[in-house]
């Protein structure tokens, strides 16, 4: 091995070395998307039932999916697969802030609630693409 993060002479990675399992979970742009997914399921369950299969249900698996993005592609084997994820990730963040659109406009949130949490995903979006590009730049071995 080369190095103490598991990677063989050929580039290959192994999976013997604790720093390359769940080491998404350590990350800053995980620990913001899980913040953000915690209050926008808080706001989630105050919609009304009607809204149960579809903006609940929506708003929800979009934030599920930031995060789980992020931590699908933490162990991909090219620095390109992971920036995809991480841009799946964005994606998922613009999706969510579209149903907080919707929420704002059918009267299910305030101005105030719907600015607070852009606050939160324009933040989030920005450490997604500031993330991205480090990936992009420096590799996967961060």
């Amino acid at each position: 091995m080369d190095d103490e993060l598991g990677t063989m002479n050929n580039g290959q990675r192994t999976m013997n070395h604790k720093k390359s399992l769940f080491r998404f979970r350590e990350w800053p742009v995980y620990q913001g998307a899980k913040s953000f997914r915690k209050r926008v399921k808080i706001l989630a369950k105050r919609l009304p039932e009607r809204e149960r299969y579809l903006l609940r249900d929506q708003i929800s698996r979009a934030a599920d999916s930031v995060c789980l993005n992020i931590a699908e592609g933490s162990n991909k084997l090219s620095d390109i697969d992971f920036s995809r994820y991480l841009n799946n990730s964005e994606t998922s963040l613009e999706e969510a802030v579209c149903c907080l659109d919707l929420m704002l406009e059918d009267g299910y949130i305030s101005k105030e609630e719907f600015e607070d949490h852009l606050k939160e995903a324009e933040a989030l979006g920005a450490q997604l693409i500031a993330f991205g590009k480090k990936v992009r730049r420096e590799g996967t071995r961060l």
